[in-house]
């Protein structure tokens, strides 16, 4: 196989899913119009969503969702023991996510609500970090279909992925979209990793900091432009730890 007159070895590749809703493995399978090209730049030996083969020999591991039991937790070593090269796909993976809501309460409080009188193995929302190394995280929620074909390329080449550093924001800038902030949104964009291509503001939406902080984020300018709009500090908190991309800022 080549890719511009490069001849490539086809690296075998794993795809896994613990704690999520399996939305950014969905990205990947429905990525009907590229999805033969992608797939001739890989052999496929292990993802649920798309074979039922399943095989060990997989030099590159794709993981999807937050670890929350410490059979996962066993399952991720296993998997990083494996692979040459660990890829975190997705807010759950990188940074938690939306699991990581049930960290604001008691966990028997939770499993209580949830479950009732039910036996459910359950714990700690965990990054995929928190448990294993982790070579490179690919944030979003989902991820983006476009990024993760040009990740998959740069893999296949050797190449190392650089990422952008600046916040959404610029992105917002460079596609001339009208600010959501002037319609009375609440948006993260100022301190969010750009990399999305401002896929919510420009469908009129405000971000939501899926892909986690911007390099040099200026949060308490942030802050108090949210307040100067008049936005409660429920809410701002609210969309601030939805996804957990933002702890220790």
């Amino acid at each position: 196989m080549k890719y511009l007159g490069i001849t490539l070895a086809k690296p075998k590749i794993g795809v896994f899913g613990f704690t999520g809703c399996e939305g950014c493995q969905l990205q990947i399978a429905n990525n009907e119009e590229n999805l033969k090209d992608l797939f001739g730049l890989i052999e496929v030996v292990n993802f649920r969503e798309i074979s039922s083969e399943k095989r060990g020999d997989y030099e590159i591991a794709f993981i999807e969702g937050s670890i929350t039991t410490e059979k996962e937790a066993k399952n991720l070593k296993n998997i990083r023991e494996q692979a040459g090269i660990l890829v975190a796909i997705g807010a759950c993976a990188c940074l938690g996510g939306v699991n990581n809501m049930k960290s604001r309460f008691p966990l028997q409080d939770v499993v209580k609500e949830v479950y009732g009188a039910h036996s459910i193995d359950t714990g700690p929302v965990r990054k995929v970090r928190e448990i294993v190394s982790v070579d490179v995280e690919l944030p979003g929620c989902p991820i983006s279909k476009p990024e993760f074909e040009w990740l998959v390329r740069h893999l296949v080449l050797g190449i190392e992925p650089q990422f952008p550093k600046y916040p959404v924001c610029v992105e917002c800038k460079q596609r001339l979209n009208s600010c959501v902030f002037d319609m009375g949104m609440i948006c993260l964009g100022p301190v969010t990793r750009a990399g999305c291509d401002a896929v919510c503001p420009r469908n009129r939406l405000g971000c939501w900091g899926c892909r986690g902080s911007s390099e040099e984020a200026n949060f308490e300018s942030l802050m108090e432009i949210l307040r100067e709009k008049g936005f409660s500090e429920e809410h701002i908190a609210e969309r601030i730890q939805f996804f957990n991309a933002f702890s220790g800022n």
